[in-house]
């Protein structure tokens, strides 16, 4: 019986060192940032290089971005030289048409029965705290509408958001998620 213990004892420990020791970090939102090393990040203003779109839309994603990183992480935003450091453009604004809609009549031409904008980013990120992981890369959505039933100026502010919603999520995923 007393053998039995020993034996016992000796096998929970080892399968406690083993557990212990493939122990794997988990995170609310996806991230695998090591808090020890990496505090804060920086963005900087990101420019419209299109030559479209609404006036604030840098502004906009700028501010979007930071805001995003603030409620997912638990990084301090900082004006410069931030462990994370965020810069780049967007690159693409453009609206084009996806599907013709016939008018009926063969002496009217098709017309757009929907409309797709396009928003893409170029992003340049560094991580001081691992090179390795520095990438630069364009991040591009869309969204399509119906010219029908709404013109671009009444839905543009609603679908830039969704864009960036999206982009930025692909942008967190690129960096600090390492999926």
């Amino acid at each position: 019986m007393r053998s039995i213990n020993k034996l016992t004892i000796f096998g929970l420990g080892l399968i406690f060192i083993l557990f212990q020791s493939c122990s794997v970090k988990y995170s609310f939102t996806g991230t695998n940032i090591d808090y020890n090393l990496v505090k804060t990040f920086t963005v900087e203003n990101f420019f419209n290089d299109s030559g479209g779109g609404p006036a604030n839309m840098a502004q906009t994603f700028t501010e979007s971005l930071k805001e995003y990183y603030q409620r997912n992480t638990q990084l301090e935003l900082v004006r410069t030289n931030g462990n994370l450091q965020f810069m780049g453009a967007i690159t693409q604004y453009s609206v084009t048409p996806q599907a013709a809609v016939s008018s009926g009549d063969p002496n009217l031409p098709d017309r757009a029965g929907t409309m797709r904008l396009t928003i893409r980013v170029e992003v340049e990120y560094l991580n001081t705290t691992n090179e390795e992981e520095n990438l630069k890369q364009s991040f591009s959505f869309f969204q399509d509408y119906d010219p029908r039933t709404s013109t671009l100026l009444d839905v543009e502010n609603e679908l830039v958001e969704e864009i960036f919603k999206n982009i930025i999520q692909d942008i967190f995923t690129a960096t600090v998620a390492n999926w």
